[in-house]
């Protein structure tokens, strides 16, 4: 039987950057994918803290040769009212922008990268089953190209399939999600009339008056993403014959994009994900941990997918090449209690934003320049700087920045 340090589930951004750090410290692995890259996934819009990963693995420097469009912050609009973040003035010290990025050739960029370097990624293959013993796991799989099974043995089992969750089905780790159910509807355009400069690449974040936002974020070369993000109500109540007019018409609806989208054409059909939160009854086990996606996703508003699958795969290579080497690293606090705080952060500006009250500290003419540059450092993904109360006190924080705001003015960003 074929015999392996450790077996990655799923070459995607995750995977990939996990393969990558095993391998610089001379592991052997082998990563199993059911795809055939390039593949159309959504979450296109990176983070800063993105950059850092990247560079850690030695894999920014495959992502910079792809010329993608440099996002240097995000801008939210609510009605008439706007507010511009930019990633240059962030109360961490980190980098100053990052990528928006067509995840097909993104995620294949990063795979062809580990390629290179010596990795060995097996496309069109999907694990079936896994048996975990006391020194290691036999993981099954099939070549869905011959249909043949094959076994392979790792002393330890990454999970990084993302959406497709193989070990918590495997396993029954799958647990509901504290957030509502919500449902993207999006596509992709073109003759999105985009701002100039630098200000070309920000992320656009619009909030629906009837709940839930929109999104636009632009590609190099003309692309741009466009989606909307609601409770099912806002759907079945919004104009239109089919989910193409009903995108197209909860768009226009919104002056901020009625001039920037007006003659905006679909390249593709809209597509539609339902109830994409998901929870997970723990995050590591006896000779497996979960990582990114396939851990616990939140929600798309902050852009925080791809940054909590680089961290995690991060975290997650440190942490089991540490326990290869002489297992004395314990897994549950160096890796799964360190991202639990990460995701919990974000966690906590996910639930204020859909109540609200982080609406209104955006959109406030009152805050100091302090608060927006602290919050601005999680809008970057850095959620682990301690050192930022808005992380390591989310909740205190935000409270305490609401309440010297006047009410007032909570009411007018409302109206």
């Amino acid at each position: 039987m074929e015999n392996t340090d450790v077996l990655i589930i799923g070459a995607g951004p995750a995977g990939t950057v996990a393969a990558a750090g095993l391998m610089k410290q001379g592991k052997k692995v082998v990563v199993l994918e059911k795809d055939v890259f390039p593949r159309f996934v959504i979450g296109e819009s990176l983070l800063p803290r993105c950059n850092d990963i990247l560079e850690k693995v030695d894999l920014l420097g495959s992502i910079e040769e792809r010329n993608y469009i440099k996002k240097r912050g995000a801008v939210f609009f609510r009605g008439a009212l706007k507010e511009q973040f930019n990633f240059a003035e962030t109360f961490h010290d980190g980098w100053k922008y990052t990528y928006q990025v067509p995840r097909g050739d993104f995620d294949k960029a990063l795979a062809d990268a580990v390629v290179k370097k010596g990795g060995d990624i097996r496309f069109r293959m999907e694990v079936n089953d896994v048996e975990f013993l006391d020194d290691g796991a036999i993981v099954h799989y099939t070549d869905l190209a011959s249909g043949y099974v094959h076994s392979i043995k790792a002393r330890f089992v990454m999970d990084c399939s993302g959406y497709g969750r193989v070990l918590p089905k495997l396993l029954d780790l799958d647990e509901p999600s504290d957030l509502s159910y919500r449902i993207s509807l999006f596509t992709h355009i073109t003759n999105d009339k985009r701002p100039e400069g630098d200000d070309e690449g920000y992320i656009w974040i619009v909030a629906l008056p009837q709940g839930g936002w929109i999104w636009v974020i632009p590609f190099a070369g003309g692309v741009t993403s466009v989606g909307v993000v609601a409770l099912p109500k806002v759907f079945e109540e919004a104009p239109g014959a089919d989910d193409d007019e009903k995108l197209r018409n909860l768009l226009l609806q919104e002056a901020s994009l009625k001039d920037r989208l007006a003659q905006m054409e679909f390249v593709m059909p809209s597509k539609k994900i339902e109830g994409y939160s998901i929870g997970v009854k723990q995050l590591c086990g006896d000779r497996y941990v979960l990582v990114g996606n396939t851990t616990e996703f939140l929600d798309p508003i902050f852009s925080s997918g791809v940054t909590l699958a680089f961290e995690s795969a991060y975290r997650a290579q440190e942490v089991v090449g540490k326990y290869l080497d002489d297992g004395s690293v314990d897994i549950q606090k160096e890796y799964a209690d360190y991202m639990i705080g990460g995701v919990n952060c974000f966690r906590q500006y996910v639930k204020a934003w859909y109540t609200g009250e982080l609406q209104w500290l955006f959109f406030s003419r009152n805050k100091t320049s302090a608060v927006k540059d602290r919050v601005c450092s999680v809008l970057a993904g850095y959620v682990w700087d301690q050192s930022n109360n808005y992380v390591s006190r989310p909740d205190k924080a935000l409270a305490a920045a609401l309440g010297t705001l006047p009410d007032e003015e909570r009411f007018k960003v409302f109206e």
